[in-house]
């Protein structure tokens, strides 16, 4: 039995054009994505790319999430996932209420050091684990917050909303995420971070990139570089002064806008010359790998996807470079290659992906759309083929 047999982009794309009465060639008129590819992606034969979903979103009036289907709620059912997502929003909304008298807050090194722990709990790709703690620990550290009152306790606070976002943002949840990055600036605010100020807007970026709003995420973008600017030299100003360039780079490849995804894909470049790889700086896998990983996402952006293929297949991943990254790395090769024809090679890319991080590959719509054009193609499919379309409907 084959997964996702009708649980994939083009099929709800299809379903919400005929619930608007509109007709294929009425569609494509509306949004700007060419006939041929329209029928293809509701066929499930090509998987959708962001441009085109955003394109199809805008011209049906539906948010982004409503067109890729996330949340996957039966699935984080299964996963016994769901039941961690109200904690979490709990949590975030005691930010203001002040130290809570039923809790004894630890000392704030052991909640620092929890809180980097999550972080790296993210990055190796355990979603599950990082669901399940977060929530106490953001209750924990807000009493300690209130009580202490230091920049260092609101800088770790800051830190636990920021993987609260990382979560949402990971299993679907997209107002969640939203909230997660409101109570992170106040946070940093309390802290009088321009760091975390810096970074803030990066993360609100990747929301409006998300949901296709490529202008106001450009604009958020600069309104990043120009936060960060007022920091202190350093290392951290450094990484996320790139990073925001490279979130540039791909707002502006799903705008088309070649010009400046270069422009950003250059700035970034000559920053990662002075840091060098910087992984764990504010926890943003920073340096020439995520340049160069970014380069392929930005070609692929770009429709340019032999050219994405022929970066990616220059591109060594080093073995200890973030799990999480890498998943989303070949997820995008995957789709690439599968755009190209190289089928075989795009499946190799998804079982590559799920290796990596298989909490975050379940749940990447890149993932389940890649997967269901290529059982679309109707070629010969192994037995290995059949295993992954069932896991991507099992619990992980």
């Amino acid at each position: 039995m084959h997964a996702l047999p009708q649980d994939h982009t083009g099929v709800r794309v299809a379903r919400l054009r005929r619930e608007r009465h509109l007709t294929q060639r009425a569609l494509s008129d509306l949004s700007g994505v060419p006939y041929d590819t329209l029928t293809k992606i509701e066929q499930g034969r090509l998987a959708a790319t962001p441009h085109a979903v955003a394109c199809l979103a805008r011209a049906m009036r539906l948010e982004v999430r409503t067109i890729v289907g996330q949340p996957y709620k039966a699935d984080l059912r299964a996963d016994e996932l769901d039941v961690l997502i109200a904690p979490i929003r709990e949590s975030l909304d005691v930010y203001d209420l002040g130290a809570d008298p039923d809790i004894t807050a630890r000392p704030l090194v052991d909640l620092r050091e929890d809180s980097e722990s999550l972080c790296a709990a993210v990055r190796t790709g355990e979603i599950k684990r990082a669901a399940s703690e977060v929530a106490g620990l953001i209750e924990e550290t807000t009493t300690a917050a209130h009580t202490l009152g230091s920049s260092d306790a609101w800088l770790v606070l800051t830190s636990l909303y920021r993987t609260s976002y990382d979560v949402a943002t990971k299993l679907g949840f997209a107002d969640l995420a939203q909230l997660s990055l409101a109570r992170m600036d106040w946070a940093a605010q309390r802290a009088s971070s321009a760091v975390f100020g810096g970074a803030y807007q990066y993360f609100r970026a990747l929301t409006y990139l998300r949901e296709g709003k490529y202008r106001t995420g450009q604009r958020l973008v600069d309104l990043g570089l120009q936060t960060i600017g007022q920091a202190e030299a350093s290392q951290e100003r450094d990484v996320v002064t790139g990073q925001l360039h490279l979130g540039g780079s791909v707002m502006a490849g799903r705008a088309h806008d070649t010009e400046r995804a270069m422009g950003h894909l250059d700035e970034a470049g000559s920053i990662a010359d002075r840091t060098g790889e910087s992984p764990k700086v504010l926890w943003m896998t920073f340096g020439g790998v995520n340049v160069q990983v970014h380069r392929v996402s930005v070609l692929a952006e770009l429709d340019k996807y032999d050219k994405a293929v022929e970066e990616a297949d220059r591109l060594s991943i080093p073995s200890d470079w973030p799990r999480s990254r890498t998943s989303h790395h070949w997820a995008e090769v995957a789709r690439a290659q599968m755009w190209t024809g190289k089928l075989d090679s795009s499946f190799a890319s998804l079982v590559k992906a799920r290796k990596a991080a298989p909490q975050q590959a379940k749940y990447h719509p890149m993932v389940r759309d890649t997967y269901a054009s290529l059982e679309a193609a109707h070629r010969r499919l192994p037995n290995s083929f059949l295993a992954y379309g069932s896991w991507l409907t099992s619990q992980v």
